[in-house]
């Protein structure tokens, strides 16, 4: 099922824990990478399944949890 732009959950996959795309990657994952110091290049690296639209895509999701939007920009992502 799609949840949001890029976030999926699927009920087969890690319980129905929302994922990237499909994949079996939570986006609580991505969230704890970001939250600990990783950087968008480094994590695209180490993880070469995922997009750099995955990043946004992960963030937009974590604020409409919270109900609390999140500006995005390049900038940001560098």
């Amino acid at each position: 099922m799609q949840i949001a732009d890029r976030i999926t959950a699927e009920p087969e996959k890690l319980g129905g824990k929302p994922c990237i795309r499909g994949l079996r990657f939570p986006v609580r994952d991505l969230l704890e990478l970001l939250a600990n110091g990783a950087t968008v290049q480094e994590i695209l690296e180490d993880y070469p399944d995922l997009e750099a639209e995955d990043i946004p895509a992960a963030l937009n999701y974590a604020a409409a949890r919270t109900g609390e939007p999140v500006v995005w920009s390049q900038v940001a992502a560098e």
